[in-house]
């Protein structure tokens, strides 16, 4: 399946689960969820995994994407050869509280991004 395809329908899933957002909240966890999947997709070998958790109280989402790969996002550059993209960490720390990364238990990942409302 085709990147593009794979993003828009976790941003049509995503809108649905968390529709009792503000419409600007909510355009910021897509457009946070959407960059750190893409760097999954277009950076990463093998399948990702998100999870997306809602906070009442405080009123924050938080997007977490687990993957193989231990190699660190960078900031403000792309990873890819011949490639002017390399901005998405840098619209994520951005508009997020927080992001970082964790270690995963067996090898690979975690970057993780909390959005308040």
């Amino acid at each position: 399946m085709h990147p593009g395809v794979v993003v828009s329908a976790l941003r049509r899933e995503l809108t649905a689960a968390l529709e009792g957002l503000g419409e600007d909240h909510l355009y910021d966890v897509l457009l946070v969820m959407t960059e750190l999947v893409s760097n999954v997709v277009d950076h990463m070998p093998g399948a990702g995994r998100l999870r997306v958790l809602l906070s009442q109280v405080p009123c924050a989402v938080t997007i977490e994407v687990d993957h193989d790969s231990a190699t660190q996002p960078v900031y403000g550059r792309s990873r890819l050869p011949n490639d002017n993209r390399g901005r998405g960490m840098v619209v994520v720390d951005n508009l997020a509280d927080t992001w970082r990364t964790r270690p995963r238990t067996g090898g690979g990942k975690t970057v993780f991004a909390s959005v308040s409302c």
